[in-house]
């Protein structure tokens, strides 16, 4: 595929770890880091010195932490293409997952598409299977495998006209990770058509920034980070989000059914105790 067709852009805040090993891992699969743009939201460790390191097609460092969405949207802005894949820092990239990303997107029609998901930490400083083979034979069951109208934040790819359609991500600060949650309710309401591929598979850590903000403001991490009361900003009644959150636990759950029943594993696992939990 032409490096040209698209753009990819993430936020950081410290961590810095886990950022060398995302980008890490896209040099490992080919990646032109001309074509990606980092966005540093004031890091205090040695994060901008390793990106001024590096050969990419952006770097942006914010004097104070502006929050998701003005970083996504200051990448996106920055390198812009037909294609922009939004991500989180905390990922592990995997063959191909660009292009399977994009060419399953163009095939379907979509406008919005995310790839499949492992979750789970790192096990004495490494993962605790092989990703690459997982990566393979997942590929190979799953590759036509969608769930149209699913999506998630840990990786996007948004195609140029979205932006037109909808706009950007809501530039509130305080809104701490809801961000995601206005923008696809946009998506929604706008009857962009979205879907979650098994043709391309991430690694991710799980929300590795979150937690360490969370441990900053001394939050516990079964608390929200955000203001406890932005879901008002989607200006919905208590029984629309009702509703649309039972739907929603419906839909997860006819995927796991029908996804375990036709390949024996789903396009979202957890690593647990050395072993893969579907969900």
């Amino acid at each position: 595929m032409n490096s040209q067709k698209y753009a990819i852009t993430f936020a950081c805040y410290n961590q810095v770890e886990y950022t060398k090993m995302c980008i890490d891992s896209m040099i490992k699969h080919g990646l032109d880091l001309s074509r990606l743009v980092v966005v540093d939201n004031a890091s205090t460790d040695s994060t901008r010195s390793y990106l001024e390191t590096l050969p990419l097609g952006g770097h942006i460092f914010n004097k104070t932490n502006l929050g998701c969405g003005v970083a996504w949207n200051q990448g996106a802005l920055a390198l812009q293409a037909e294609w922009t894949i939004i991500m989180n820092n905390d990922v592990i990239v995997t063959k191909n997952w660009i292009e399977n990303l994009i060419e399953t997107a163009e095939k379907n029609n979509l406008k919005v598409i995310s790839p499949s998901l492992i979750e789970g930490p790192l096990v004495e400083g490494m993962l605790d299977y092989d990703l690459d083979a997982f990566t393979d034979n997942a590929h190979l069951k799953m590759q036509n495998a969608m769930r149209y109208n699913g999506h998630h934040a840990v990786c996007l790819a948004v195609h140029h006209s979205v932006w037109l359609e909808v706009g950007y991500f809501q530039p509130i600060p305080k809104l701490l990770g809801f961000e995601d949650t206005m923008f696809f309710n946009e998506l929604k309401k706008n009857n962009i058509a979205a879907g979650m591929t098994g043709a391309s598979w991430l690694h991710h850590f799980g929300s590795i920034t979150q937690s360490a903000m969370k441990q900053e403001r001394g939050l516990s991490q079964k608390d929200g980070l955000g203001y406890r009361y932005n879901y008002r900003l989607l200006k919905q009644s208590w029984l629309t989000r009702k509703c649309n959150k039972i739907k929603k636990n419906r839909l997860l759950k006819s995927w796991l059914h029908q996804e375990l029943s036709k390949y024996g594993m789903t396009m979202h696992g957890t690593r647990v105790q050395g072993d893969f939990v579907w969900q």
